[in-house]
């Protein structure tokens, strides 16, 4: 009789839609509009996490969807109404000399 291990369960993610994300409909809709039917890994980690008006500090390689990822739930909570500042974003300028 042979012992085979135990099976691994895998750690893969669901694929969610943005509507899952709790965003507001305006930005489903155009973010529907604009072709785009699921987030990114990163995208879907953080923009729950970012709703819930919680710190987050995300690393993910370029051209994964970070600037999305925190730019869609400050959207999400901005009142047009509200004619003042809203949110603050501060990002690391990027200078390549050569």
């Amino acid at each position: 009789m042979t012992s085979h291990p135990p099976k691994r369960k895998t750690n893969l993610m669901k694929t969610t839609s943005f509507n899952k994300l709790e965003l507001k409909p305006v930005l489903q809709t155009a973010l529907a509009e604009l072709g785009y039917e699921t987030p990114t890994p990163v995208q879907e980690k953080s923009i729950p996490i970012l709703i819930k008006n919680q710190d987050l500090l995300a690393q993910a390689q370029t051209g994964t969807g970070k600037t999305a990822a925190f730019a869609l739930p400050i959207l999400s909570k901005i009142n047009l109404k509200l004619k003042k500042p809203q949110a603050l974003t501060l990002h690391e300028e990027k200078k390549k000399e050569f």
